[in-house]
């Protein structure tokens, strides 16, 4: 007669059970909602009900007035030059930081990080620094007759900075993941730099691309600290929609708090419309 060894039996763990796992799964869901709620929605709804508490009639009043007007034109046009010149920038940069190796690069990718790693109202004080009247050029370019501080450029300059990296960090990752193999192929049947760019590298990056130009046209819209410090912001001249909310909330009376808070609910409706623009424009197979 021989024994026979047998394994011991041991029990598994019982496994989780649905009833928990979608208990955690609901708490865990209301605590994100009531944070979205809480950071977003609330102010966003809040800014709506103060707009229009007195009705449509006094928002049109605003939203015709010359300051108001003058304040969007401006910020259009300085966000607008930002924009472009980002996105020129980006790009460039984003190729030259992924398609080329050569001593400096990641002190150079760690610089134009700087700007939004530091507060706005400093970017505005070193362009001051750096281009007012008593600034490294300053003396030099008031000779010439170029004025940067308390006028559009240096507005321009401070929008370009604390907006610098954000179209190039959305197409530096794409560059990276998609590699080198068909610029190489087409580089080996004849294909210029050029028509490297716009049939390979721009398809590729497209999308990217759009996010970080919408990304930029949003910072650059709203942008307050640096503008604030190197434009004066004086009425129909140099103030910026920021500006005009800062300034008019700050003055008393009915008629200026609803100034505020139309050209406030018109800064919230464009960053809204670029959000819903670029989800639209989104291809299927991205969405899903």
């Amino acid at each position: 007669m021989t024994d026979t060894l047998t394994r011991p039996t041991t029990t598994p763990p019982r496994p989780r059970t649905r009833k928990r796992t979608s208990r955690t799964a609901w708490v865990l869901r209301l605590i994100a909602l009531a944070y979205i709620l809480a950071l977003v929605a609330l102010p966003v709804a809040s800014v709506v009900q103060h707009t229009f508490a007195d009705g449509l009639g006094p928002v049109l009043d605003v939203l015709r007035s010359p300051d108001f007007l003058a304040a969007l034109r401006l910020t259009l046009e300085v966000a607008g030059i930002a924009v472009i010149l980002n996105t020129v920038f980006g790009v460039g940069m984003a190729l030259l930081l992924t398609r080329y190796r050569f001593p400096g690069r990641r002190l150079m990718s760690a610089v134009i990080d700087l700007p939004v790693s530091i507060s706005p109202v400093v970017v505005g004080v070193a362009l001051i620094l750096v281009y007012g009247t008593y600034g490294w050029f300053g003396p030099a370019l008031e000779r010439a007759g170029v004025q940067i501080i308390f006028a559009v450029p240096g507005m321009v300059l401070a929008t370009v900075l604390v907006s610098l990296p954000l179209v190039l960090r959305e197409v530096v990752p794409t560059l990276e993941e998609a590699g080198l193999e068909q610029e190489q192929a087409a580089q080996s049947l004849g294909a210029n730099a050029w028509q490297r760019f716009t049939r390979i590298t721009l398809p590729t990056i497209r999308w990217a691309l759009a996010y970080g130009v919408a990304l930029s046209l949003a910072r650059s819209l709203g942008e307050f600290g640096a503008v604030r410090v190197v434009s004066g912001s004086v009425a129909g001249t140099s103030q910026t929609l920021t500006l005009y909310v800062n300034d008019s909330y700050q003055e008393f009376g009915p008629d200026a708090q609803r100034q505020a808070f139309a050209a406030a609910f018109v800064l919230m409706a464009i960053a809204v419309s670029l959000i819903v623009v670029i989800a639209a424009l989104r291809p299927d197979q991205e969405k899903s």
